[in-house]
């Protein structure tokens, strides 16, 4: 089934001009809207289905610093102070709070490592705090078991997947943008080499920006216009129940299983990294890129057979409808084995949790790059496209601020945080190729 999500109007109309196209309503796309939007810039948010009804509603909400890639860490301390200003700048609740992330492990190599990186993020102004057995096993008391170690990340928090990116439509609404759903755009028109327009199913609206969002179905898109982004997506099988307990944790994480309560009191359940890798010509096309990332997560991931029409290597007419209107929502089968696993683990961690039901179930595909860290990037061969994607599991987190770096990168403002390392290129030096012309 789907994940819980709020379903919010927008507009209908298309319009016949604007400056900026996002494609893609999820977290990221949203972000980039809205803070555009703010800034006076005739934008307009088209999403082929509901907003945030793919990836950014069916993630743990976690919104964090602890053990980020050190080229992502300021733009998850950007994105934190962003989470803070919503509720004031929306006049929505978007779920969030900085209830602090709490690890615990009993492996010594996992333990040196989180502490390892608690001293290099002091140095980057960030403070995660080390915990000895002591201390973990005070933080951990809910379990009722004794731990070698773990780390605590104060300021760190969640928000509500369900609610955020709804609400931040509704704000991009406000500040003057449009939003548009199920509405697919199927390919990007150009005048004179750059971006001129897109085309929609419903029509042609002229523009002169176009920013690309569409998570898992990036690197599709980008096939359209000869651009080459290496791209794989992973199944990932997460759960709710009604626990009913005001004893367990808001947020925890440890091998066994990961824990957050959600903004409707109930608590999301998963297995950091359990996923599963369904075959398509597109991972076969990247299979060299990702060979190094599945080597080091093959005990974690499995094979799987759920359709991935997102994945495709087939090129689409501009004047039909393409696999973006076959499919609104990308709404992947849980794994059964992997919910009854998933909740077997949580009780076995959590005594409180015995008896609990499962109350929903559901899966998502997390767009990947081959290094983890996502594409924020305007293209070289294409003026006037910019591609943001690739976030592997890390986009909801950091999406403000990376929406705030696509606004920035538009309009010409002080970047929030350096681009540089997240250009296409360090993925391939000719990954922009020649662009088709339409």
């Amino acid at each position: 089934m789907a994940a819980p999500l709020l379903a919010i109007e927008t507009d209908t109309r298309l319009p016949k001009r604007t400056e900026v196209v996002v494609i893609g309503a999820g977290i990221i796309g949203t972000s980039a809207t809205y803070y555009l939007a703010r800034r006076g810039v005739p934008v307009v948010l088209i999403e082929k289905g509901r907003v945030g009804a793919e990836q950014s509603s069916r993630n743990w909400g976690w919104c964090r610093q602890q053990n980020r890639d050190a080229r992502e860490l300021p733009m998850a301390t950007k994105a934190l102070e962003l989470w803070d200003r919503f509720a004031a700048e929306l006049g929505e609740d978007v779920g969030f709070c900085r209830c602090g992330l709490t690890y615990l492990s009993n492996d010594e190599a996992e333990i040196e490592t989180w502490a390892n990186w608690c001293k290099f993020a002091a140095t980057q102004g960030v403070i995660s705090r080390a915990l000895d057995a002591k201390a973990a096993a005070e933080r951990g008391a809910v379990t009722g078991k004794t731990w070698k170690g773990g780390v605590f990340s104060e300021s760190d928090g969640v928000a509500d997947p369900s609610r955020a990116v709804p609400m931040q439509a509704k704000g991009v609404i406000a500040a003057g943008g449009q939003v548009l759903q199920n509405c697919a755009v199927r390919g990007i028109l150009t005048q004179a080499g750059r971006v001129s327009g897109v085309v929609t199913e419903h029509g042609e609206i002229e523009c002169s920006q176009v920013v690309m969002a569409g998570g898992a179905w990036a690197s599709s898109f980008c096939h359209q216009l000869g651009m080459t982004f290496p791209q794989a997506s992973i199944r990932q099988t997460i759960l709710s129940i009604a626990s009913g307990s005001a004893d367990l944790p808001d947020a925890l994480h440890t091998s066994q299983a990961t824990i957050t309560r959600r903004g409707d009191n109930a608590h999301t359940l998963a297995i950091s990294g359990r996923g599963q890798v369904d075959p398509s010509l597109q991972k076969f096309r990247f299979a060299q890129d990702f060979v190094p990332m599945f080597a080091r997560r093959w005990r974690l991931l499995s094979p799987g057979a759920a359709p991935t029409p997102h994945e495709t290597r087939k090129r689409w007419a501009l004047d039909r409808p393409t696999p973006m209107e076959q499919h609104r929502v990308l709404d992947p089968k849980p794994n059964a084995s992997i919910v009854k696993t998933t909740l077997d683990r949580s009780q076995t961690l959590l005594p409180a949790l015995q008896g609990a039901k499962v109350q929903a179930s559901w899966a998502g595909f997390i767009d990947s790059t081959p290094d983890g860290v996502p594409v924020i990037d305007a293209s070289d061969s294409l003026p006037g496209f910019l591609l943001a994607a690739g976030f592997s599991g890390h986009g909801f987190g950091i999406g403000p601020a990376a929406g705030h770096l696509v606004a920035d990168l538009i309009t010409g403002a002080p970047p929030i945080v350096d681009p540089e390392q997240f250009r296409l290129s360090r993925l391939g030096a000719s990954s922009w190729g020649k662009v088709a012309e339409f």
